[in-house]
């Protein structure tokens, strides 16, 4: 059974398609076939029993009116050549004697009836069904009549449905014909309607079959496109703005972590040849050894950032939700770049406070990451505000730094990978702090934006996290 399941579910959607309304098409002929074969017998059978209570009226009123028993036996043939099917039954007796007339060809032994009495009129329910020997139907009634010496004559008249049941037999292998044709041509038209109106689907695979990676923009016309397959048409081509967008985006992450690690894959090499080239002292190989220690710490801080943005990418992390008191988030990172801030003069101010729902390492993280930016990039004996607070159903922490204006341009890819606005700070940083804060804030449904406000003859720099007052609902209606 299981093997058929396998191998109807592989055939074709078209001869699946096909075979089914054929079997529709049969089971409807066939209902309708049974109940016209249904309704032809019962009417039949009415016929029937109207021809056995019509013979019987008619003998009782014959016989009650002109005959005695003796013209009765006299006439026997009269009776006989009454009937016109010979197949038919005809019992003329007197109550407790042998039969008078016995017109009975076939010699059928008849079932007990209760005679309809004198004077009463013969109705069509006191007529019973009884059967041959061979299975033919039989119809027959029975009935007394007062004949004019004062005798009662008791009437039996049975009607052998022999030619009905020819006749329906006949009309059956019709029904069983009608219901074979309709299943054979309903299956050929259906399968030809089938293959005609799924076209539109096989040019649909065949442009999806062309689609390759250097072909991504190829998108699926619409046009001439039934309305059931628009939307899937439609559904389709977003798809491929998704992977079109994930394939360049891959592409460019892989150019850009090639530049980024060359450079001091380079430096290393170059410095090693540089010292291999002749011999030198113990305090210059360990000048050295230093030197080239950080450029491998800057390459490991790499990779692992580069190895959070893929989990981040493409798993969906187990967060560790729990309420965040915002004021000492705040406290907590401000104390922790107070060192590095004081070195350029920079004071941290926090601002603000509220509970957020998030997960608190990864909150740190992307502030964190936002304030060594704003430490980084910020002009020296300025002011840092770390800013927290509610809006709307959103909690918001921001980051507000005085620096070099940044150009609208730059400001939506500040949270690209290996993105810099200033080229020329490219040895500073990987590039990839403002990526991580963005892959944070995807996990928790929320945002990550930044503004510029220019102020002359510097600029005030608005890093914004925002986060959804229930996280989980934000990512599910994302996802």
């Amino acid at each position: 059974m299981s093997t058929l399941a396998r191998r109807w579910r592989t055939m074709s959607l078209t001869l699946r398609s096909a075979i089914l309304f054929a079997v529709v098409a049969a089971l409807v002929v066939s209902a309708a076939g049974s109940y016209l074969y249904g309704a032809m017998r019962q009417e039949m059978v009415n016929r029937s029993d109207l021809q056995v209570t019509g013979r019987i009226d008619y003998y009782r009123k014959l016989l009650g009116q002109r005959f005695l028993v003796e013209r009765l036996v006299a006439n026997t043939g009269l009776f006989e050549n009454m009937l016109g099917n010979e197949q038919d039954v005809l019992i003329f007796q007197l109550q407790g004697q042998k039969p008078l007339i016995n017109v009975n060809p076939a010699r059928l032994t008849l079932p007990s009836v209760v005679p309809t009495p004198v004077g009463q009129p013969q109705r069509l329910k006191a007529v019973r069904a009884g059967e041959t020997p061979q299975g033919v139907p039989i119809r027959l009634a029975s009935a007394l009549v007062k004949l004019e010496d004062g005798k009662v004559l008791q009437i039996s008249v049975a009607h052998v449905m022999a030619n009905e049941q020819k006749m329906l037999a006949r009309y059956l292998w019709r029904v069983l014909a009608a219901v074979g044709m309709a299943f054979a041509l309903i299956a050929l038209l259906g399968y030809w309607v089938m293959r005609r109106e799924l076209r539109p689907l096989r040019r649909m695979a065949a442009q999806a079959a062309a689609i390759a990676p250097s072909t991504l923009s190829t998108r699926l016309s619409v046009h001439g496109a039934p309305q059931e397959l628009r939307q899937l048409i439609v559904s389709f081509n977003a798809m491929l703005d998704r992977i079109n967008d994930g394939y360049q985006r891959l592409t460019q992450f892989s150019a850009d972590l090639a530049h980024e690690i060359r450079t001091p894959v380079g430096a290393l090499m170059g410095q090693c040849q540089v010292a291999l080239y002749q011999p030198r002292s113990v305090e210059e190989y360990e000048t050295l050894l230093s030197t080239n220690m950080e450029e491998l710490e800057r390459i490991s801080r790499m990779v692992e950032n580069i190895l959070f943005l893929a989990r981040a990418g493409n798993a969906q992390s187990a967060l560790n939700y729990r309420t965040l008191d915002m004021a000492a988030e705040l406290q907590r990172v401000a104390d922790y770049f107070e060192g590095l801030a004081e070195e350029r003069g920079i004071q941290l101010t926090c601002q603000g406070g509220g509970r957020l729902w998030a997960d608190a390492m990864l909150f740190q993280r992307a502030l964190s990451n936002l304030v060594a930016n704003a430490v980084r990039y910020a002009d020296g004996n300025s002011q840092i505000i770390l800013r927290a607070g509610t809006e709307g159903d959103a909690c918001v922490v921001r980051v507000i730094n005085q620096g070099a204006p940044i150009d609208a341009a730059h400001l939506d890819k500040l949270f690209d990978r290996f993105y810099r606005a200033d080229a020329a700070r490219s040895s500073q940083a990987s590039g990839l702090g403002l990526s991580i804060v963005r892959a944070i804030m995807t996990l928790h449904g929320g945002e990550a934006c930044a503004q510029c406000y220019p102020q002359p003859p510097a600029a005030q720099i608005v890093f914004s996290l925002l986060f959804p007052a229930n996280p989980q609902e934000a990512h599910d209606g994302r996802g």
